[in-house]
């Protein structure tokens, strides 16, 4: 931690800029702690907030523009490349999509604060076809107020967080090998989550063809689309015969749905 302080210290707005980039590109690192040691330094140090705080949301507002532009060109491929690397697949697309499609635009306002649609919002975004006007008035207020917290926790608790720093100096490196094995062992138990869930979808999984075989045989399987509705919006196909069902109505739904044909779910 010293060694941050002693970074933020000497590279300043650059190395600011550089870590909330990266981080809202997607690479785990984290920039918090960045801005907060940052604003602590602000009354500290002779580093000036508002700079800071322009720097983190110019660095942010770019990361996201980057990914609204991958949502445009590339819609829904964009957003399941992304949610076949994320730790957690099962929920990835369908959470966040229920997020924005419930809040919209107004959603990129707290998007930062929630890990996983902070990154999957911006291409949402361009997915949807919103004006880059109205994207990026929305995202430039969610990334004030998300440097803002970071930046202006800091200023505030400047004192408690030298108390801190000294702490964890005076642990020494022991303190980097505790918060390095706490987040192994998180990933590790994401990954066989991971693991779990993609050995469950291969065995529940049926092919295009077997569906295909299924329907011509006379079997008259049931399928459901329980896609949300952002994901019909901007991939507008069905399948012959596809009932839409919310997939939040399914345990409801359940008693309604016959036992004696084979049930479909076509998801996102």
């Amino acid at each position: 931690m010293e060694q941050l302080t002693h970074a933020v210290i000497v590279y300043g707005l650059p190395l600011i800029f550089v870590v909330v980039l990266l981080e809202q590109l997607g690479a785990p690192i984290p920039a918090i702690p960045v801005l907060i040691v940052g604003g602590a330094l602000a009354v500290d140090r002779d580093l000036s907030a508002p700079r800071i705080l322009a720097v983190a949301v110019l660095a942010s507002v770019l990361a996201d523009s980057i990914w609204y532009w991958l949502g445009r060109r590339q819609g829904q491929r964009i957003l399941k490349t992304l949610c076949r690397i994320s730790l957690s697949p099962d929920s990835c697309v369908r959470q966040t999509e229920a997020l924005f499609d419930r809040y919209g635009m107004p959603s990129l306002l707290f998007a930062k604060f929630i890990p996983g649609f902070s990154t999957v919002a911006p291409p949402l975004a361009g997915a949807v076809g919103a004006s880059i006007w109205i994207f990026l008035l929305y995202d430039t207020g969610g990334s004030l107020l998300w440097a803002g917290a970071g930046v202006g926790g800091g200023m505030i608790f400047h004192s408690a967080i030298d108390r801190v720093l000294a702490l964890l100096t005076s642990i020494g490196s022991g303190a980097f090998g505790i918060l390095g094995a706490l987040l192994a062992l998180f990933v590790a138990a994401k990954w066989w989550q991971r693991r779990r869930f993609y050995k469950v979808l291969r065995t529940a999984r049926i092919s295009v063809e077997d569906l295909a075989g299924l329907m011509r045989g006379g079997q008259n399987p049931v399928i459901l689309d329980v896609r949300t509705s952002g994901a019909r919006a901007r991939d507008p196909r069905k399948l012959p015969g596809a009932s839409v069902l919310d997939a939040t109505q399914l345990d409801s739904r359940l008693a309604d749905l016959p036992r004696d044909r084979e049930i479909i779910l076509y998801c996102t």
